[in-house]
């Protein structure tokens, strides 16, 4: 008898503060300085999908390294309110933890970041494999090689593979062979059309149904593609019209409602449809985890459409939604804050609660300031 999944979704990768400055009137330039509107502090990094998932109703597991720092503490101390299992997860001593600071302008950003790699591979950090319905994960090389997604995989999870951008333009279709071993795949519009040699989002994502059950492009401000060769069936998505303030994590919370919609057996269009209302909702607010919507968020915006206040095809294009949106109250999720906290918010028993392990190597303090 086929065992249940533990977890609804397992994710690894690093975590990073995020430190987000939006409302900027102009760039940054070399000896000036640039007033923000507005600017939030959250978990960035692999904390955007976790934290998207989790408040999609998915049980998620994260394995990820936080720093022995009050900026770790604090990360882990709001995954954890996130009801995000940290157990596969670690705290470093003497290390800080990896930040990134953020600004968005003219409908794109621009990051600084600073880290330290975690100094452990990522099968030693998760051990034993749990068992789980989905794994999302960067289709790099390094991952290529690793085992505990394949052990997913060959246990049933659905393996919903995204890919970075290549520095060096050179987009090698062979980059794509662990794809035989991947459910979906989810690149933006311009990797999908290099990667495939051809000039159109539709015709990369047919191109990459080839490797996958399920290719979904993505298109930015005009949507989403998708095709399912295990059905041949075709189907898009426009993107939804609002104010955005911040597109970080965008990316994240699109995959968290694709993944979900489709963990929840819905039809091709309305998953894509999902994902694009979520994403939708995440950029109107600082940041990339903490802006992802709950169902609070959810049923708030279905009763405007229900009041036609989006017009009828939005009306009738979300008419599943009340299938997906839970029956009882939903709680207020929380936001993004200028501070991390005060320092009688962050405690030692966060670790602690969270079940989080330290790790026995100790690295040199380096003699310059980090």
């Amino acid at each position: 008898m086929k065992a249940s999944p533990h977890f609804d979704v397992l994710l690894t990768g690093p975590l990073f503060l995020d430190i987000v400055f939006t409302g900027l009137p102009h760039p940054p330039r070399v000896g000036t300085e640039v007033w923000a509107e507005g600017m939030g502090t959250l978990p960035g990094g692999i904390a955007n999908l976790a934290v998207a998932c989790a408040r999609l109703g998915l049980t998620s597991a994260l394995a990820t390294s936080f720093g022995d720092d009050a900026y770790g503490q604090w990360c882990a101390k709001i995954l954890t309110e996130e009801r995000i299992d940290l157990s596969r997860s670690r705290i470093t001593p003497g290390l800080h933890t990896n930040v990134t600071v953020s600004y968005a302008c003219a409908g794109d950003r621009t990051m600084i970041t600073h880290g330290h790699p975690l100094g452990v591979t990522t099968d030693e950090l998760i051990g034993p494999v749990p068992h789980t319905a989905a794994v999302a994960m960067d289709l790099t090389p390094e991952r290529a090689g690793e085992l505990w997604w394949r052990v997913a995989a060959n246990r049933g999870a659905k393996i919903f593979a995204d890919v970075g951008w290549d520095p060096e333009e050179e987009w090698d279709p062979g980059l794509l062979a662990p794809l035989s071993s991947c459910y979906a795949f989810t690149p933006n519009e311009v990797e999908a059309m290099a990667y495939t040699g051809t000039s159109e989002p539709l015709l990369a994502a047919r191109a990459l149904a080839e490797r996958v059950p399920l290719a979904v492009v993505t298109c930015g401000s005009k949507g989403a593609i998708a095709v399912d060769s295990s059905t041949g069936e075709e189907a898009s998505a426009p993107a939804l019209a609002v104010d955005a303030i911040d597109p970080t994590g965008a990316g994240d919370v699109f995959i968290s409602g694709l993944m979900a919609a489709n963990l929840a057996g819905r039809p091709l269009g309305e998953q894509l449809a999902f994902a694009t209302l979520v994403s939708s909702l995440a950029v109107q607010q600082f940041g990339g985890s903490l802006a992802a919507p709950g169902w609070g968020d959810l049923v708030d915006w279905n009763a405007c459409r229900e009041r036609g206040q989006f017009g009828s095809e939005v009306a009738e294009r979300y008419a599943f939604l009340p299938e997906l949106l839970p029956k009882t109250q939903c709680a207020q999720v929380r936001r993004a804050d200028a501070t991390i906290a005060r320092l009688s918010d962050v405690g030692s028993n966060s670790a602690r609660r969270s079940g989080m392990r330290f790790t026995s190597r100790r690295r040199r303090p380096s003699r310059r300031s980090s």
